[in-house]
């Protein structure tokens, strides 16, 4: 955990509800639902007894009476074959049993069983007594007891779970690691004789109010007081009304005076106490509105957040943990994941193909983090038993999680998933696939349905990709995963084709409306050739964003993705939440990804990097993009520094100097670009950007680079270079090879590279009063990719189990695992000096190896660069060399953690392995 999120944790004042007391040592044993509390409950998760049905005897030996001896335990509420669950996955049917009392203080409530989830069907019996039985994967459910208890005494509870594949089920990425069984929160609570199923708040920030919808799980017998306590800033605001007899919901209009509205920066929650006879339930909302505006000084639709335009800045959240899969293992993670996304600077996430725990939004809601939330795919025929399943669980979504200020927009379906018709074979026997009309009018209905249930949010109804469209709905989002390079051409595509009534993106019969433009996944991660498998993202990511910026008719994205998964390995985190390094801070000081995330925003443009002649005036471009409302002051400030890193490896500042530039909120402006004189002589040139307002505050910042290619010589420097191909000698235990025509070359296990380097009396060498040998270099990990050729034999979007290093693209990004390589260098057989190289390296710093990839879609270890390895060469041995014609270097491991050599055309140092004489 870096300093930055360690200090965000410290903000704001955290409240944890419902913590079950008696039971501190059990797993989760927090109130699963903050937003819907009751404070008499029973939490029973923890170890069950557990039985495996293969042969589905259970039912016909009478496993439900209680009387089975169970062959295992299993830790609830983790599904089966997680690691958290202690049970290896055995079959499709699961029992649970376990013993309970309830006490005796509970008499006279309604007492109730709840399964927070369950995937399947899952049945319940109360000492062999049916329950009842529940059809689902993502939603609660709940069963009555009361008159079967014997208060103060142990009694059996036994769960059957079947979750044998259906294909009409809602199995959505659950490749990734299947929620088999229990997978959330299973608890007892006592309620009112008349209790509450529901409670609704939808605030009005106009007005200054508050409808609030009571609902009954029952018609009422006689009329209902119902008595709200709200706390408020300016102090408590009580509202008292009658759901009157019969009905089974009141409807309440409740004045919130100066009300303190739910922002991202000021995530104010309204408690709510709501008391009805007997019943106490605790709830909150926030005061908050979606809706749809225009960016300022244009006709541009954004997404907004109390009337303010909001540029979202998302990522997509598949919300998995690799040993509890769909269960997170504590509430402090999932506090901490919402802190994730936080602590680099984005406003929301897009909990994927999962109905999202309930304490995961709580905590979107209290510490500000927008969310949008999906609606699980079926992977068969979009037929009358798969609608019926998105229905039912779109309604029980939308119904469980409306009060959550931090939910944003509802996505029902993605890129058309579960929605194709089999119709037929092609002349290859192929199955083929059609998205027909009559599925696009259901899933036009679907958005209705949606609407009915909730006006206060967006609905999206197919967050579309790979030639679909859309049909009915809010948001006019769209996926595209492209290399870095091809963004321009994509973008500036898609805008021109993006206007009230254009048919672009959408199905026949639908059209544009004045819905927001959004990118609704992007990333590099399927951008090339089959994919990127582990590689550094963070170079395509920053082209990416640059280019976002200058296009403010797209009003925002949602990058893929926050984690990694088993398949995927391009989330800002690995799968375990360790970090990753981009190198942005070591390019320029200060710099990480919140300033490619900043609200004033300063872009060169798509080109991060470009080749330039030494001494040639360059023109950058440069686009100022402000996405707030906050007054920076008439001006702002734009400082650069061109500093340049020479083909010896030294630093030093070529130019720099301040602007001022007109600056108004929300603009949008193409600035004259910035003209720069290139250095004369060669290497790798930075150019650093900084954005400050009228008090000197950093904004953002920004750079780009400039291959600098000349042959003027340094004063008083002789240089004999040989290109990193140009080895005289080598042997490897493993594996030796080149990549991109001898750019680089690596060894891995053990072994060495040997340079020769030819000297004469011409050099200079023997007047020399500084010598010594340059280069980059690098340990070399001996990838999978290496080893053998990559099977493509997996179901990538189920889930699949492959190497991260498997992919032909790959080349796994820096992160903390380090693989070290220790090396001796020999000159002319004498070794001069020892050294640890730290890892085999790959990120924003191996701009060179970026820079010269081929535009085929095919990454040759991009990213990976080395450290700069200068070895003293003694008096003595330059004379030998000069007798003998050239110097002997051989770089040499002492152990098997390989070396890789890096040319001037690859790796972060514009150099080849060279004789340097000063």
């Amino acid at each position: 955990m870096n300093l930055k999120f360690r200090a965000i944790l410290l903000f704001p004042v955290l409240i944890i509800l419902g913590v079950n007391t008696f039971a501190q040592d059990m797993p989760l044993p927090e109130y699963p639902r903050p937003d819907f509390r009751r404070e008499m409950w029973q939490n029973l998760n923890g170890m069950w007894a557990f039985s495996f049905d293969p042969a589905e005897r259970g039912m016909t030996e009478g496993w439900n009476l209680g009387d089975h001896e169970f062959d295992q335990t299993i830790m609830v509420p983790f599904p089966w074959g997680s690691n958290l669950s202690g049970v290896e996955d055995g079959a499709d049917i699961g029992w649970y049993q376990r013993e309970l009392t309830v006490d005796r203080t509970w008499q006279g409530q309604r007492v109730f069983i709840t399964v927070g989830a369950s995937d399947w069907e899952t049945t319940v019996w109360f000492d062999g007594t049916l329950l009842g039985k529940h059809q689902g994967g993502y939603v609660p459910f709940s069963f009555e007891l009361t008159n079967l208890i014997r208060y103060g005494a142990s009694q059996k509870l036994v769960i059957r779970v079947d979750d044998a594949r259906r294909e009409f089920t809602l199995y959505g990425k659950q490749g990734y690691g299947n929620a088999r069984g229990i997978w959330q929160t299973v608890y007892l609570e006592a309620r009112g004789k008349a209790y509450l199923d529901a409670l609704h708040f939808t605030p009005d920030i106009e007005e200054h109010r508050v409808k609030a919808v009571a609902y009954l799980a029952e018609p009422a017998d006689g009329d209902l007081t119902i008595t709200m306590k709200i706390k408020a800033p300016s102090g408590p605001i009580l509202h008292q009304g009658t759901i009157p007899a019969g009905r089974d919901k009141g409807v309440f209009e409740i004045p919130v005076p100066d009300p303190r509205l739910w922002t991202l920066d000021d995530p104010y929650l309204y408690e709510v106490e709501a008391t009805l006879g007997e019943e106490v339930v605790y709830s909150y909302f926030g005061m908050r509105k979606i809706s749809v505006v225009n960016l300022p000084g244009t006709e541009i639709p954004y997404i907004a957040l109390n009337n303010e335009p909001l540029y979202v800045q998302l990522t997509l959240d598949q919300s998995y943990h690799k040993d509890g899969f769909y269960t997170f293992p504590s509430d402090q993670f999932i506090q901490e994941e919402i802190m994730r996304s936080k602590s680099i600077g984005l406003n929301g996430i897009r909990t994927h193909i999962k109905v999202e725990v309930p304490r995961k939004l709580y905590w979107a809601d209290k510490l500000g983090l927008l969310v949008m939330e999906d609606l699980p795919n079926s992977w068969g025929e979009p037929d009358e038993s798969m609608q019926a399943e998105s229905e039912y669980t779109l309604r029980e979504m939308i119904r469980r999680d409306y009060n959550h200020p931090s939910i944003f927009s509802w996505v029902i379906f993605n890129e058309t998933w579960g929605l194709s018709t089999a119709t037929g074979k092609d002349e290859n026997g192929r199955e083929m696939r059609e998205y027909l009309p009559e599925t696009q009018a259901w899933v036009a209905s679907m958005y209705y349905l949606a609407k009915s249930m909730d006006q206060t949010r967006l609905v999206e109804d197919n967050s579309i990709c790979c030639g679909r469209g859309h049909t009915e709905t809010d948001i006019n989002s769209w996926h595209a995963y492209l290399p870095g390079w091809e963004w321009g051409d994509y973008l500036e595509n898609l805008t021109s084709h993006t206007y009230e009534g254009s048919t672009f993106d959408f199905e026949k019969g639908f059209k544009q409306g004045r819905q927001p433009n959004i990118n609704s996944e992007c990333g590099n991660v399927w951008g090339y050739e089959g994919s990127t498998g582990d590689v550094d993202w963070s170079w395509d990511y920053h082209r990416m964003i640059n280019t976002f910026r200058t296009y403010p008719k797209v009003g925002g994205w949602l990058y893929t993705e926050h984690h990694d998964v088993i398949n995927e390995w391009n989330g800002y985190w690995r799968f375990d939440r360790t970090e990753k390094e981009t190198g942005l801070g070591k390019i320029m000081e200060g710099m990480d990804l919140n300033d490619l995330h900043a609200a004033v925003y300063l872009s060169t443009g798509n080109e991060i990097c470009r080749t330039v002649r030494g001494g040639e005036m360059v023109q950058v471009p440069l686009f100022l993009s402000s996405m707030t409302g906050e007054e920076l002051g008439p001006a702002v400030t734009i400082s650069y520094e061109l500093v340049n890193t020479n083909y010896i490896g030294e630093t030093s500042q070529v130019m720099a100097g301040d602007q001022e530039v007109d600056y108004n909120p929300w603009m949008q402006k193409e600035l004259e670009p910035l003209s720069l004189e290139m250095p004369a002589i060669g290497g790798l040139a930075t150019l650093k950007l900084t954005v400050r307002d009228r008090n000197g505050k950093v904004r953002q910042r920004n750079f780009m680079h400039f291959e600098v290619l000349s042959g003027q010589k340094l004063p008083g420097v002789e240089v004999v270079s040989t290109p990193a191909g140009n080895f005289s000698d080598a042997r490897w235990s493993k594996k030796q090879w080149e990549v991109m025509e001898g750019r680089k070359v690596n060894g891995t296990g053990g072994g060495y590279f040997e340079y020769s380097i030819p000297l004469s009396g011409e050099t200079g060498a023997g007047s020399a009063r500084e010598a010594y040998f340059l280069a980059e270099v690098s340990a070399k990990e001996l990838f999978v990719k290496d080893q053998r050729d990559y099977e493509r034999d997996q179901d990538f979007m189920r889930g699949s189990t492959v190497a991260p290093s498997a992919n032909p693209n790959s080349y796994p990004m820096t992160d903390e695992t380090l693989f070290p390589s220790r090396i001796s260098v020999y000159v002319d057989g004498e070794k001069v000096l020892t050294t640890e190289l730290p890892d085999d390296p790959a990120d924003h710093r191996g701009v060179l190896s970026w820079h010269h990839q081929l535009k085929d879609r095919k990454l040759r270890e991009a990213g990976s660069y080395g450290y700069l390895l200068k070895v003293p060469v003694k008096r003595s041995a330059l004379q030998s060399a000069i007798r003998e014609g050239e110097l002997k270097v051989r770089i040499q491991t002492e152990g098997e953690g390989g070396l890789a050599v890096y040319g001037k055309e690859f790796g972060r140092y514009a150099l080849d392995p060279s004789l340097v004489l000063k």
